[in-house]
Parts: structure tokens; C-alpha cells; sequence
């Protein structure tokens, strides 16, 4: 039988381009459609199943959880909403944390952060700086500081208040706040994902955090994909040693359950107030229990070692296997969130890849985006590279 089912589903508003392909169940690396084939998942659901598939752990933790309590309300006290937000502390060295369900979610929290700091101040018109080709999602706000125009095309006007720099360029950012007294924050993923993985530097970081000490601004760095883990530190900021302000989290910090997180230092911890932000399900016992036990495993099986070790493999490999291709621009990124990038648009080796045997997705029109769960091995990695990079080689061939 196919491997591939009927793409319609007339009932689901048709949000996405899908591919014709519904997935049954899961273990480790590894994913079966409805049809019994299997796929080598190198996607993690976007960066989201940070201990694979039906880990032996996690599954049974939860199923403790569903008999206990799925969801109370913020009303209440939730015990591992406490431990979890604990433990984000300690590993960011920073002092408070706002849990909700979503990178979106968290990252429009803290627009509002900078928003009511800057008003705290006496602005009123606060700014934040945004980058070129970042994204933060689809809501209106987090897509008015998301850069990319076909995103949103028809859903205009876009939110005041946001002011647009190159990554990596210090001199480009100085001259756009000059004799700005509204910038209140700098807003940036450290190595932005939808946008193509593109790696903030380490100096360039530091010489941020060291302009916003001196301008009174907030530091604020979207984690919600590079983050938990990911590139072989928890936050993948920590590599340039510096402590930002504010850090949305979401994605892979409850491996497949919904959960957001705002984790704030002692600048931006205690600018909410009761009544100025919520929600219903943040926080939830089920999500802050899928939490604790995601980084109690990632702890204790060392999977941000894990994740340098098979990343740094993996790239590796593919520099190896696409040595000299021509078309091939950069293979970049760190650990195991890479991007191999080609010089055409390539949605096509999307679908090729899944035809093969392999989830991954393509980014930026023409960057093939590699996120894994952290469990992946070295093995794995290479058999990722033994289905991708003749694909990639073909795809050009046929291009060229």
C-alpha cells in the first residue's frame, strides 16, 4: 500500500502544505505513517521532541500526571510550575519565569515587557529593535517584528514601534538607535530558524549586551528554538557568556507537550504586576510536569553533549559528502539545529526527502533545515547523510 493518503482534509481551515503523508506513531529517531512505512526524523517537529519518540521515560511520567491533574487555572498554585521555573533559573542565571504555551505566546510577552518598561520609564512610544529575516510568529505583534513581508501580505497594518537591522553588524545597529531616546530593547533569536539558521556571532552578542548596559535597555533573546539544549549548551547565548534580560523559551522544553516560557533577570522580572498579563492554560500540571522530566532526562543521559558530539558528526559528514557541489552555498549552524544552504529555492527536496525516508524542512526558500531529536546517534546522523546528500546532489544536477 502507498505510503502517501489522500491530501484533503475538508474540514481543517488549509493553513499548511501539507505533505500527502499522516504519521501513526513513533520510537527514538524513527516515525511510521498510517501505512506502516518508516521515516528517520530528523525534524523533531520543529525542534520540538527534544527526547525523540515514546521515550521510556517520559511516557510513563506523564501518564502518572493524566491520572493526577491535566489543568487547574492560575488561580491556584501549581507545585512543578515552582520546580520547573526553579530549575530555568538556575540553568540561565537569571531570577523569574512566566510560563505560558507557546514561542508565540512567550514572545509577545515580552514585546509587552519592553512595551511597559519603556512606558515605566515615562516613554510613550517605546521601540524595540528587530533584525533582518528574524522571526518571533504570526500574531500581530510578533509578526510585526517577524521580517519576512510574504508572512504578512493581507494582515496589514503591522504594529508601530519596531526599528529593523542586519544581524551581525554593530555599526548598523549603533546608527539606527543614534538620538533615539524611544528604544527600550534589542530583540533577537541567537541563531534565527525560520529565517535560514543564521548564527548570531559570539563578539557580536557581547557587544550588544554591552550597548544595551549602556543605554538602559533591555536584552532580549528569543530562545524558543535554539534553545533547550540544542546546540550543546542550554541557551545557545551561553556560548558568548553573557545573560540577557529576557528569554522566550518554547519548543523543545516540554518534548512534544505545549510550553512556553518567559525567563527574565532582575531588569525585566518584576515589571508584571497581577492584572497586567495571563493565561488560561500556561502553566498547566501537565505541561510543567512534561518540563521537569524533559530536562531531568536531558540531565541525566547528557544530551547537550550529545548534541555537540552527533552535531559537530553530522556536520561534518555533510561537508564531506557535498565537498565541491556545485550550488551548494554554506553548510551552517551548531549542533544539531544546521542548515545546508543552497542557491536556488529547493521546497522540492522537502517532499523528496520524505519519499526517501527522511523528515526534514526547508526554510528561507532555499535552506534545508536540520533539527533532530537530541537523542540522535552518530549512526543516525549518517544515514541522515546517506539519503540527503544525494538528493541534494540530484536536485542541482537536474537545476543546473
Amino acid at each position: 500500500m502507498s505510503a502517501f493518503i489522500e491530501a484533503a482534509s475538508p474540514h481543517t481551515m488549509n493553513t499548511y502544505g501539507r505533505l500527502p503523508i499522516a504519521l501513526s506513531h513513533g520510537q527514538g529517531c524513527r516515525v511510521w505513517d498510517i501505512n506502516g512505512k518508516s521515516y528517520l526524523d530528523a525534524l523533531a517537529g520543529i525542534a520540538v521532541n527534544t527526547l525523540g519518540h515514546n521515550h521510556p521515560e517520559l511516557v510513563p511520567a506523564l501518564q502518572d500526571q493524566l491520572g493526577k491533574m491535566i489543568h487547574s487555572c492560575n488561580y491556584f498554585h501549581v507545585p512543578n510550575a515552582e520546580v520547573l521555573a526553579a530549575k530555568l533559573v538556575e540553568l540561565s542565571g537569571m531570577t523569574n519565569v512566566f510560563f505560558c504555551c507557546t514561542g508565540l505566546e512567550a514572545n509577545e510577552a515580552a514585546i509587552k515587557l519592553a512595551r511597559k518598561f519603556g512606558h515605566d520609564k515615562g516613554i510613550d512610544k517605546p521601540e524595540i529593535v528587530v533584525y533582518e529575516k528574524a522571526f518571533h510568529g504570526r500574531s500581530i505583534a510578533t509578526l510585526s517584528a517577524t521580517a519576512n513581508e510574504k508572512l504578512k501580505t493581507g494582515f496589514g497594518p503591522m504594529l508601530e514601534g519596531f526599528v529593523r537591522v542586519p544581524v551581525n553588524d554593530i555599526e548598523a545597529l549603533k546608527k539606527a538607535t543614534q538620538g533615539n531616546p524611544n528604544v527600550v530593547a534589542v530583540f533577537m533569536e541567537t541563531i534565527q530558524g525560520e529565517g535560514g539558521v543564521n548564527p548570531m556571532r559570539v563578539e557580536y552578542l557581547k557587544q550588544v549586551r554591552a550597548l544595551c548596559d549602556q543605554n538602559d535597555w533591555l536584552m532580549m533573546i528569543d530562545e524558543v528554538q535554539c534553545g533547550m539544549g540544542r546546540t550543546g549548551k542550554w541557551f545557545a547565548h551561553q556560548w558568548a557568556g553573557i545573560v540577557p534580560d529576557v528569554m522566550p523559551l518554547a519548543k523543545g522544553l516540554g518534548s512534544g507537550v505545549p510550553i512556553g516560557a518567559v525567563v527574565a533577570g532582575p531588569k525585566a522580572a518584576h515589571i508584571f504586576q497581577p492584572g497586567n498579563h495571563g493565561t488560561t492554560f500556561g502553566g498547566n500540571p501537565l505541561a510543567m510536569r512534561a518540563g521537569v522530566e524533559t530536562i531531568r532526562i536531558m540531565e541525566k543521559d547528557g544530551l547537550m553533549a550529545n548534541a555537540a558530539k552527533v552535531g559537530d558528526h553530522l556536520r561534518g559528514a555533510l561537508e564531506k559528502a557535498l565537498a565541491g557541489v556545485q550550488g551548494v552555498k554554506e553548510i551552517r549552524g551548531q549542533g544539531l539545529m544546521l542548515g545546508v544552504e543552497l542557491d536556488r529555492p529547493c521546497g522540492a527536496v522537502w517532499s523528496r526527502a520524505a519519499e526517501a525516508g527522511l523528515l526534514l524542512s526547508v526554510t528561507a526558500d532555499s535552506v534545508i533545515r536540520l533539527v533532530p531529536p537530541l537523542i540522535m546517534t552518530e549512526a543516525e546522523a549518517d544515514e541522515v547523510v546517506s539519503i540527503l546528500a544525494p538528493l541534494i546532489k540530484t536536485f542541482l544536477a537536474e537545476k543546473s
